[in-house]
């Protein structure tokens, strides 16, 4: 249990097929546990195959779509990951604008494992202190961000982390970060 309240805190989850379920479920469930509010938020209605490494997980439930969702009805986005996930959200036009919108409204933003690739398509990286799934540094570094080797990293309310195995660091974070709310520093 969190030692920090987001009591009617309402948490936008982006994802898509192929999400590593765990990184879904672990920081939905602080978020819940914390008295916060997820939502799940997604390219397409229906539901999603979520992934255990290369083998298919559970399936979910979208709440909405990212067409949908306005950024101005959550206080934070968290960015699971998964490589074919976050593969297929970096290229989605609504996805990238969602993404943009929690950076220029000052919100905390939380992004695990291949997450922060839609980060850098939705161009709010550059000078951005992060950490990643180590298969990511390069394309970071390329778009401007201080990458280094970390459980987590916080810059400004943007939480990341590398990937399952940190889990515990970033959930606390997430969930700290939410509780702070705005961040003046958090910005594309």
């Amino acid at each position: 249990m969190s030692e920090h309240s987001i009591a009617g805190k309402k948490v936008a989850f982006l994802l898509t097929d192929g999400v590593e379920q765990e990184e879904l479920t672990s920081p939905w469930q602080a978020v819940k546990e914390a008295g916060g509010q997820p939502t799940l938020v997604a390219p397409s209605s229906g539901r999603l195959q979520g992934y255990n490494g290369t083998d298919k997980g559970d399936t979910f439930n979208v709440d909405l779509t990212v067409a949908e969702a306005n950024a101005s009805d959550f206080d934070a986005l968290v960015l699971p990951g998964g490589v074919v996930n976050a593969d297929h959200l970096r290229v989605d036009r609504d996805a990238q604008n969602f993404a943009r919108s929690f950076f220029e409204q000052h919100k905390p933003v939380a992004s695990i494992c291949h997450g922060p690739w839609l980060l850098i398509d939705a161009g709010v990286i550059r000078g951005r202190n992060v950490t990643s799934y180590h298969t990511l540094q390069t394309d970071l570094k390329n778009a401007g961000a201080n990458w280094t080797d970390q459980e987590v990293v916080v810059d400004q309310g943007l939480v990341t982390s590398r990937s399952p195995k940190d889990l515990s660091a970033f959930n606390s974070k997430l969930v700290e970060e939410i509780s702070e709310g705005l961040h003046a520093g958090q910005t594309a």
